[in-house]
């Protein structure tokens, strides 16, 4: 499992449901690296998409067990999430992709992380698991004005 997600200097991936920022460059990225891939989020993000994205195997982890949306996978437990996409997509990178309660949920399995780091520090309700350098080795970064494309991959024990 990979994670994708953009992030504040402070953390903050979200305030009230929204993103606080647009970054040109930012949604090509996710688009060329999640397409063909499944998206497993929360209900609150996918509310926030309103769809299920082009193109990819979305799947929507909620406690709620009469959740359902057209053209979506919905699953109670993180488990029978890869259960399903296993399933649906075989041999596909599963993509954690918010919001914060799903990223802390998934993140002793995760592998990768793909972050816009964001150098702003918003307002905001919702934030990513702190990255640990000595749980995370920065394997590639792509600066840009105002934040960077960064790589981050597990450390092996």
């Amino acid at each position: 499992m990979v994670a994708i997600a953009a992030v504040a200097d402070n953390g903050v991936i979200g305030a009230d449901g929204d993103i606080p920022w647009r970054i040109e460059g930012d949604l090509p990225r996710l688009k060329r690296l999640t397409m063909g891939h499944v998206l497993l989020m929360g209900r609150r993000t996918y509310d926030t998409l309103g769809r299920p994205l082009p193109g990819r195997t979305t799947i929507v982890l909620t406690r709620d067990p009469t959740w359902r949306a057209d053209g979506v996978l919905v699953a109670h437990d993180l488990d029978t999430a890869l259960d399903l996409a296993a399933d649906a997509a075989p041999g596909k990178i599963v993509w954690v992709f918010g919001g914060g309660e799903i990223y802390r949920l998934a993140w002793e399995r995760i592998d990768r992380l793909e972050l816009t780091e964001v150098h702003r520090a918003p307002a905001g309700d919702t934030t990513f698991p702190a990255v640990d350098p000595n749980v995370w080795l920065k394997s590639a970064r792509e600066g840009h004005e105002g934040f960077d494309f960064v790589t981050y991959v597990r450390r092996r024990a």
